[in-house]
């Protein structure tokens, strides 16, 4: 399914020594227990993010500063 492709590919890229990830819309089509893990990865790992992303809740759980074009 698109999720499944989408969890991998995030997983794959947070599993990279990179402190920059470009992503866009990375939730689409990601269940709601994969949202709250992905959160949680993210909150550790502390990477920078450039994402177009339209889910607010996932934007406001995860992010120090925002900068809206």
């Amino acid at each position: 399914s698109d999720g499944q492709k989408k969890k991998v590919l995030i997983a794959v890229s947070l599993s990279k020594p990179a402190h920059l990830f470009v992503w866009d819309e990375p939730l689409n089509y990601i269940d709601v227990i994969s949202r709250i893990q992905i959160e949680e990865i993210i909150r550790e790992a502390k990477p920078t993010l450039i994402f177009v992303e339209h889910d607010k809740r996932f934007v406001e759980n995860i992010i120090n500063k925002i900068i809206q074009l």
